[in-house]
């Protein structure tokens, strides 16, 4: 099992600072999210030659190593030049990832076009957004799944509040007819709340198929009439969830972590925690403690 840390709140560091603070938090992998001088949100890869270079060194320095690259593509926008960019820009990224050594990546359903672009609506009002989205992405998946298994690497995917797929079940059907064994499924912990009410049973259900999982606390936003958080104006359409520090939210641990060891899970397992830069050594120092007391009492006795 390998314990890394999303280090998504250092990204205005160099990536030789990145790399020391995630070394000094006790962290001997990373999972690498989006960054504008690396793997950008939506756009083309910045890792040339002399950046890869760059990052090797660091990690060298300070003894650390890539458990997964986490690029973000509009690879399920209905509209053709944003999917086959974002496929182009795919395909960069796994070279990247195979200059690195890694043979893991991981990314979201997605959330289709661009917000200039927009999404189709019917003369009933009802959005096809969805629909079209999802072809899209199994167009973008046929051409892709392909380089994974030619390459090695697994993709694990995480359903993702406001994706066109946002959900757990319906996930897990879609890349379990992917039928391959370099595609598997990523359990976002501080998704749990969207996913439904019932986490170990949804563990479960997932079982062999969870390659990867996301840690970090979050509130119940359907408990106490749903005012767990409070948005304006009320009953909004909106996706609301956070990324905190264990125990600061609702997700009970221990039966997250045990449920994931009747399962057979032994991938990798991400702190992902965002929104207060000002405490990022705090909070991932703390992390990498509890999450170890997790697999200790889990998996070690």
């Amino acid at each position: 099992m390998k314990i890394a840390i999303d280090p998504y709140m250092y990204r205005n560091l160099s990536l030789a600072e990145t790399c020391r603070r995630v070394a000094e938090s006790g962290f001997e992998y990373l999972e690498l999210s989006p960054r504008e001088d690396f793997l950008p949100w939506w756009k083309r890869p910045r890792a040339h030659s002399e950046r890869i270079a760059e990052l090797k060194k660091a990690l060298k320095d300070h003894g650390l190593q890539v458990a997964s690259l986490l690029p973000m593509y509009r690879w399920a926008s209905p509209h053709e030049d944003e999917r086959q960019a974002a496929v182009n820009y795919w395909k960069e990224a796994i070279q990247v990832a195979v200059e690195l050594g890694c043979d893991t990546m991981n990314s979201e359903f997605g959330r289709g076009p661009s917000p200039e672009r927009g999404h189709k609506i019917s003369c009933c009002g009802g959005s096809h957004s969805h629909e079209s989205s999802e072809a899209a992405w199994w167009r973008s998946m046929e051409e892709l799944v392909p380089i994974f298994e030619r390459e090695g690497i697994t993709l694990n995917m995480e359903p993702h509040p406001e994706d066109w797929c946002e959900t757990l079940h319906p996930a897990i059907d879609m890349l379990k007819s992917i039928g391959s064994a370099n595609v598997k499924f990523l359990y976002c912990a501080p998704h749990t709340f969207y996913f439904g009410d019932d986490m170990a049973q949804m563990i479960a259900d997932a079982g062999s198929l969870i390659g990867h999982v996301h840690i970090a606390d979050t509130w119940n936003h359907k408990a106490s009439s749903g005012l767990r958080y409070i948005v304006n104006p009320p009953g909004a359409q909106v996706s609301v969830h956070q990324h905190m520090n264990m125990y600061q939210g609702e997700i009970d641990w221990d039966l997250f972590f045990s449920s994931l060891a009747k399962v057979g899970f032994d991938g990798i397992v991400t702190s992902c925690v965002f929104g207060w830069e000002e405490r990022a050594d705090e909070s991932g120092r703390f992390m990498r403690q509890e999450i170890q007391k997790y697999v200790d009492k889990h998996w070690l006795r």
